[in-house]
């Protein structure tokens, strides 16, 4: 592909169009820059993959970007709450936004600029930032059997689950819901949990009611314990007391989500080499190892993925273009 040379030079170009690639854009509008959102999917897609019922932990005014009041109905705002305010504050503010465009590749050029490809067209920017998130890539079991149809890593809803024997892998909040909702419309639901007890960052109306259900048996548990095997109507699970196999017709598997580190090593962002797999980046102008690349968002945190949330890095779209206009009048000059 040739660049589009009626698009000409972009002074920034966002890849990931979630609520930190949509404050990024906004603060690259109000700085009077030429800039594009690119991203893969629908917008905010993560929140869109979330399931149908989630609640926020976050009050709406933490969720807000750019300005924009973001009025919700409940003390915590639900996931439709959210596709409606990011839909409505690109709509309003006449955001350039590309959807459904994968960036599948970026080059550094000699002058500094970047040429960044997709699966449209090819762009050269002086700028970019990289905000996506960590939603598209679950972490695997790797045990036999993952890949049969009845197992998920994305749980959506309760109904489908109706008198079916239910596995439901995890102890933080995405694997709580799954076994209570599911419990609530019918199923029979077994957790099957690595630690000794449901994990301590669980949503605080949450957690009562799921310990509650463990003592009592409703849900049934393994603790100190883990998956070997699923087949077709069992699961093999390693308990301290030794392998137990029960019946099974489905299995969540909420063992949470990485960000796409290949695509991120291929632009060339070098990481730590401990497990948290840190990526390199000023945590003051957010700019990475790459010059004229910068990060935001969660994939800040690597594989630790309960450090960057949307109401604590909304600040990053403004740190960001701060560095990339100071570097324009440092250019100028």
């Amino acid at each position: 592909m040739v660049m589009d040379q009626e698009k000409g030079l972009f002074d920034v170009l966002i890849i990931g169009g979630g609520p930190i690639g949509l404050a990024c854009g906004l603060e690259a509008q109000k700085a009077g820059l030429k800039y594009m959102i690119i991203e893969k999917g629908s917008l905010v897609n993560s929140i869109y993959r979330y399931p149908f019922n989630m609640n926020f932990f976050s009050t709406s005014e933490r969720l807000e970007i750019g300005g924009s009041p973001f009025i919700s109905v409940n003390p915590k705002p639900n996931r439709n709450e959210a596709l409606e305010y990011y839909r409505r504050v690109a709509e309003s503010r006449n955001l350039t936004v590309h959807l459904f465009e994968e960036v599948t590749g970026v080059k550094p050029l000699p002058d500094g600029l970047y040429d960044v490809q997709t699966g449209k067209a090819l762009y050269r920017t002086k700028n970019i930032i990289i905000a996506i998130g960590f939603y598209d890539i679950p972490v695997l079991l790797n045990v036999r059997g993952e890949n049969l149809p009845k197992v998920t890593h994305y749980y959506k809803e309760p109904h489908f689950y109706y008198r079916q024997k239910v596995v439901v892998v995890g102890a933080n909040n995405s694997s709580v819901d799954a076994a209570l909702e599911t419990f609530r419309k019918g199923a029979d639901v077994t957790m099957v949990v690595r630690g000794s007890e449901i994990g301590e960052r669980v949503k605080y109306w949450a957690r009562p009611d799921i310990v509650n259900r463990l003592k009592e048996g409703s849900i049934k548990v393994y603790f100190h314990s883990a998956i070997t095997e699923i087949r077709s109507h069992e699961v093999d699970i390693q308990t301290p007391d030794g392998k137990v196999t029960i019946e099974n017709d489905y299995v969540i598997a909420a063992t949470g989500y990485q960000p796409n580190f290949s695509f991120l090593e291929k632009i060339g962002i070098r990481f730590s080499d401990d497990q948290f797999r840190l990526p390199e980046y000023s945590t003051e102008t957010q700019e990475s190892n790459m010059p004229g690349i910068y990060l935001a968002g969660v994939v800040c945190g690597g594989m630790n993925t309960h450090v960057w949330f949307i109401e604590n890095s909304r600040v990053h779209a403004e740190q960001i273009m701060a560095h990339i206009q100071t570097k324009s009048l440092v250019h100028a000059a």
